[in-house]
């Protein structure tokens, strides 16, 4: 993987180890030029090993097959090497190695871990066997920390696909640091992981309670903390090295690094998500010097090289408070009634080359994190929001899409090249809401560019249309929008508001990204793609089953299920055959969601519906292979308009770039494999901390106001209670099963129902209900709530069947 090409001890690898130096991605592509034999690449040897019968094979089997001598059959040891240490492929008895990732026997994945002691694996993508995670029982639970990395072999496997195994080994440690509160006992100094999913407490011996002198580097938050006596360290959130992983019933070792604050100190919170996520924040000095050397003034041979736009009334769209542009747009109408869209996009490409310090900073980062109060950035700020953002009436280096878009919305010619320009204002979503709300005041500030703002919502609504059209989906889902004192604590939680100016931006910047995929696939070169795979069978008619009792359906029928037959081996070394029945890929498109979208549209039950078709949805990612893109309804899609905040875009930046000046490919699909894992992995990461931080938040700003009452909405059911959703707060919470008084209730699975065994009341998914906040655990980041009024609810009953 390329991560592990990267020499940074200072955070976790997400994809490998960090021991061989980093060799720039350029020179790999020389190594091994596309018109020469194709070389032994980790994944082509594991393509060849899954196309074998049982996807297995040995060692003298593969030379033989792939005609290998001399250093090819050393090459071939140490590519089977990486790939087992990796968990792709196990070696069995007997010298077989086999493809762990379509086995009914093995699987790998992350190791996520209950509070309560058990665990589960979650599979790689592309398993076709396991329909769930692997459960784990606590015995083989507490082998692993959670997030590690793990080789599971499966023990039991279900007829629904559901299973249970063993650990075989940690291919890789989620923690090499852990953050949490620093105890002082009699028996010995801990640390108590702020993690409640990482079970086990940390010994610091002695003379290691300390951490090393260290000076901060663009440190993001506090200042750091500095502590005289042992005595001051007690009840203090802390940073810990792990030295020696829990492991044959021994407890885990490690020193204190850093020291945080106590827990209810200002800026603590986000330092804790930063290290639990293990976020990369701090730039290392060569990065930050790399950083100041970078020349603010533009070469004249740099300039003679591009397109100047400088003359033309572009400008950016974004945010009051943002800082980093990575876009400006202009509209033109052309003679013969078609509109040119000029899409120009920060050319980060340009001071960020590969293989260079910042370059391999912003890699392991993989995106910048935006939490309420202070982003941590990919870049340095000395290119985010200075030599890279298009600030106004400053010449900046882009890269431009230029679009000629007819009048039914569709791309009739298009253009890439690297230009420049000069920003002639910098507009903010509000003021160009205004400006076309008719704003007099607003429309005269701007007056020059009343006409243009016109012609881009004019724009704007016709690619929507022909999106609409395709079948794009668009969920109108509330978000979030936390609003902070100035002492950084919440003080309130509203609805963003999005408007017109938002949507030009977003169809803009949309079309761009697929032309540039468009551009991608058409000349055949090999790229980074944003996909976004079709829903699997399971999820769709779990939704079904919901969405049902609200007399609602995708309209896609029966879903189809196959019996895979297994041969599982017991402990006793016996053979069981069992059928596995799964639910299989269903033929739904994305017109199936945005026709229900359209029919729920205003109804009662529109938000709970769009939240669980959401849910219903796999995740986005980058791939080397376009998949397509379900839910814009794309052929081809990829990420290119934000190189200041995100790498996959840098990475396709730098591939246009290279096909602008050869026509030719400038990565090999195999790196191109490894980036879209880490950059994927990295995507998760930022959005899981940001996610994280704002629920925190949101559990203190409710500490005060325990006792009090809300509307609220039931989203999901379990058997120990259900979850409901303030109406008004964007706010989640528990109402445990045994504060629901006056009778026994009882979860009903197949129904997704709680029901009382006497009076036959039922709380189903999609119901409103009244709630009194109980309790606010600030320790466990949880919300507890009961019933405000016994018979609230929907006051359902459901019928006795007559005998």
């Amino acid at each position: 993987m390329l991560c592990r090409l990267l020499q940074q001890p200072r955070y976790i690898d997400p994809v490998g180890s960090s021991q061989a130096a980093y060799a720039p991605i350029i020179a790999v592509v020389a190594k091994h030029p596309t018109n020469a034999a194709a070389p032994l690449t980790d994944s082509s040897l594991l393509q060849h090993i899954q196309r074998l019968p049982h996807g297995r094979a040995t060692y003298k089997q593969l030379v033989k097959e792939l005609r290998l001598t001399g250093e090819d059959r050393t090459e071939l040891e140490e590519t089977l090497d990486r790939l087992s240490d990796r968990g792709a492929l196990i070696e069995l008895r007997g010298g077989h190695y086999l493809a762990t990732g379509n086995s009914s026997e093995y699987a790998v994945g992350r190791v996520s871990i209950h509070r309560d002691g058990f665990g589960f694996l979650i599979p790689d993508p592309g398993n076709t066997t396991l329909q769930s995670d692997v459960f784990l029982p606590p015995p083989e639970a507490e082998k692993a920390m959670n997030g590690d990395r793990a080789l599971v072999h499966v023990t039991r496997l279900g007829r629904d696909g559901r299973a249970e195994g063993e650990m075989v080994r940690v291919l890789r440690r989620a923690h090499v640091t852990v953050v949490g509160e620093f105890r002082v006992k009699k028996r010995g100094n801990f640390v108590v992981p702020s993690d409640d999913r990482i079970q086990q407490w940390i010994l610091i011996p002695e003379g290691m309670e300390m951490p090393p002198a260290h000076e901060a580097v663009d440190r993001v938050g506090p200042e750091p903390v500095r502590v005289s006596s042992l005595e001051e360290l007690d009840g203090m959130i802390v940073n810990v090295e792990i030295l020696e992983f829990p492991e044959g019933g021994e407890g885990a070792v490690g020193r204190v690094v850093e020291l945080l604050g106590y827990p209810d100190d200002f800026g603590v919170d986000v330092e804790i998500i930063i290290r639990k996520h293990h976020l990369p924040h701090e730039f290392p000095p060569d990065v930050i010097e790399q950083a100041r050397q970078i020349a603010h003034e533009i070469p004249q041979s740099e300039v003679a090289r591009r397109r100047d736009f400088r003359g033309l009334p572009i400008v950016t769209i974004d945010g009051e408070t943002a800082r980093d542009f990575d876009d400006a747009v202009l509209v033109d109408r052309l003679p013969n009634g078609h509109y040119a869209l000029q899409v120009h996009i920060a050319d980060v490409s340009h001071y960020v080359r590969p293989g260079s310090p910042i370059d391999k900073e912003a890699l392991g980062r993989g995106t910048s994190v935006y939490f309420p109060d202070r982003a941590v950035p990919m870049l340095p700020v000395e290119l985010s929001t200075d030599i890279c953002s298009l600030r106004p009436q400053e010449d900046r280096l882009v890269l431009s899409a230029i679009l000629e878009i007819d009048r039914q919305g569709e791309i009739v010619s298009q253009e890439f090249t690297r230009g420049l320009i000069r920003s002639a204002e910098r507009m903010t979503y509000t003021n160009v809401f205004r400006v076309l709300g008719g704003d007099p005041a607003m429309r005269e500030r701007y007056s020059n560019l009343v006409d243009r703002f016109e012609l881009m919502r004019e724009l704007a609504l016709l690619l929507n249309r022909k999106r609409t059209k395709r079948g794009s989906i668009d969920f109108d889902m509330p978000e979030t929008n936390i609003e902070l004192d100035l002492s950084g604590h919440m003080v309130g939680v509203t609805r963003a508001e999005r408007n017109i100016a938002h949507r030009i931006i977003e169809e803009f910047m949309l079309s761009a990204n697929e032309a540039v995929a468009g551009n991608f696939e058409a000349a055949e070169i090999p790229a980074l793609y944003r996909i976004h795979e079709k829903p699997d069978g399971k999820r769709i008619a779990d939704f079904e089953e919901v969405a049902a009792h609200f007399g609602y359906s995708l309209g896609v029928g029966a879903i189809p299920v196959r019996k895979h037959p297994v041969v599982q081996k017991r402990r006793d070394g016996r053979k069981v055959r069992k059928d596995i029945v799964l639910a299989q890929e269903i033929d739904i498109s994305s017109r199936n969601y945005q026709r229900l979208i359209a029919r729920i549209a205003g109804k009662p039950e529109e938000r709970i519906l769009s939240y669980l078709m959401l849910r219903s949805l796999k995740q986005a990612r980058y791939s080397n292979v376009n998949e397509a893109h379900f839910a814009l309804a794309a052929s081809a899609y990829t990420h290119f308009t934000s190189p200041i905040r995100r790498y996959p875009d840098l990475v396709v930046h730098r591939i246009l770039g290279h096909y602008l000046d050869t026509r030719g490919p400038l990565l090999e699909e195999g790196l191109l494999h490894e980036l879209g894992q880490d950059t994927s992995f990295t995507e998760r990461r930022a959005g899981e901390a940001e996610r994280e931080l704002i629920e925190w938040k949101k559990v203190r700003f409710m500490e005060e106001r325990v006792g009090e009452e809300f509307d609220a909405l039931i989203i999901s059911t379990t058997k120990f209670g259900f979850f409901v959703e303030l109406t008004d707060l964007f706010v989640e919470g528990l109402v445990p099963m045994e504060s629901l008084g006056g009778d026994r209730f009882v979860y009903h699975e197949n129904g997704r129902q709680i029901i009382g065994e006497r009076t036959r009341k039922v709380y189903s998914i999609g119901d409103g209900v009244r709630v009194r906040l109980d309790r606010a655990d600030t320790v466990e980041r949880k919300l507890l709530f009961a019933l405000a009024v016994e018979s609230g609810g929907s006051g359902r009953r459901r019928k006795k069947k007559q005998s």
